[in-house]
C-alpha cells in the first residue's frame, strides 16, 4: 500500500504533533479523505463532521472507519470494540482504527491496574 501525504499526517497526528493536527481539523471542511474527516471529528470532538465524512466514503474501509468514529464519539465503548476488532482483522495495517479503539477505552478502562 502506497502512503499518500494525508497518511503520513494522520500518523504524525495520532503522535501528538500540533502541527499535523491543526492539519487535519483545518482541512477537514474541503478535503473529500473520509478519514481526515472523522479524526477531525473525533479530535474536535464534533460528531456532526461525521455525516460529510460518510457522505464521501468511498470504500467499505472509509465506512468502517466512519461507523467505529461515530460509535467512539457516542461513547459505545463494546461497539467501538467489537467494529475495530473485526476491523483490523480484514485491515490489520489501520493505525487510524488502532487509534479510535485504544482511545476508546479511555483513561478509566486503560490504566495499569497494578
Amino acid at each position: 500500500m502506497t502512503e499518500t501525504p494525508a497518511d503520513i499526517v494522520i500518523r504524525r497526528a495520532i503522535g501528538g504533533d500540533a502541527d499535523a493536527i491543526a492539519w487535519i481539523v483545518d482541512s477537514a471542511d474541503t478535503t473529500d479523505t473520509a478519514v481526515v474527516i472523522a479524526m477531525a471529528a473525533l479530535l474536535e470532538p464534533d460528531p456532526t463532521r461525521l455525516e460529510r465524512a460518510w457522505a464521501v466514503a468511498s470504500t467499505p474501509r472509509d465506512r468502517q472507519v466512519v461507523a467505529i468514529a461515530r460509535a467512539r464519539l457516542a461513547g459505545d465503548h463494546d461497539l467501538v470494540d467489537a467494529l475495530a476488532r473485526d476491523h483490523l482483522v480484514d485491515h490489520p495495517d489501520s493505525y487510524v482504527v488502532s487509534w479510535i479503539a485504544f482511545n476508546a477505552a479511555g483513561p478509566e478502562r486503560s490504566k495499569d491496574p497494578n
